[in-house]
């Protein structure tokens, strides 16, 4: 197997197992609409779709429509509140990251996440001093699966982009790779959904667990 310079993550879903926080503050704010919250088997492969897909799931409400903007201010409001209350690393990912710095490689996180929710939620989990770099989804001018957050990552830590791998659990993640040419892996663990087809995305592997991703340290 070859091995990378640096190893990126995706943070939702790859990295962190958030979506207990996600659905927590779905739930309190569809509680507060007088309606039933819905069951965490339901929110978890949405996760990944940030407040758009969250609010989309629970109030079948779209970005253009009128409503959806003070709904997602309070979403937010409420995720921000609870950003690490039940949110962790994924079980076999503390070793993961022990060992890439361990055999002096690096690792960083890409995610589309904004950067008021990403830095803290990094920080609260003791991992912000850790990532060589964080680039969150404001951080470049454009998101995932556009090339510039991958080109700017790279940029940071002065690697090529043949020279790293992503992993990620969401088609733009794998997209965003493989528009610059890194490798990439599907993290099959997190936040896919039945109607998702990830052996469609073209990535370079796909796996079940975190404790995978060492062989290719």
């Amino acid at each position: 197997m070859a091995k990378y310079d640096v190893i990126f993550f995706d943070l939702d879903g790859t990295l962190v197992d958030t979506a207990p926080d996600l659905a927590f503050a779905l739930n309190q704010l569809l509680e507060q609409e007088g309606k039933p919250p819905l069951p965490y088997e339901n929110i978890r492969p949405v996760a990944s779709h940030g407040s758009a897909g969250l609010l989309g799931l629970g109030f079948a409400i779209t970005p253009v429509m009128d409503a959806f903007k003070p709904l997602q201010e309070r979403f937010l409001q409420i995720y921000q509140d609870n950003l690490s209350r039940q949110s962790a690393l994924f079980d076999g990912m503390e070793n993961i990251l022990d060992t890439i710095e361990k055999t002096g490689k690096q690792w960083g996180v890409i995610t589309n996440k904004p950067a008021f929710l990403t830095l803290p939620l990094m920080a609260d989990l003791k991992l912000d001093k850790r990532a060589v770099c964080i680039v969150s989804g404001d951080t470049t001018a454009n998101s995932k699966p556009h090339p510039e957050p991958m080109l700017h990552a790279c940029q940071l830590t002065h690697v090529e982009p043949n020279n790293c791998l992503y992993i990620g659990d969401a088609e733009r993640d794998i997209a965003a790779g493989r528009n610059v040419n890194m490798h990439t892996i599907i993290a099959n663990y997190g936040y896919i959904s039945e109607s998702d087809k990830p052996e469609t995305w073209q990535a370079d592997a796909m796996i079940n667990h975190p404790s995978e991703i060492m062989q290719w340290i």
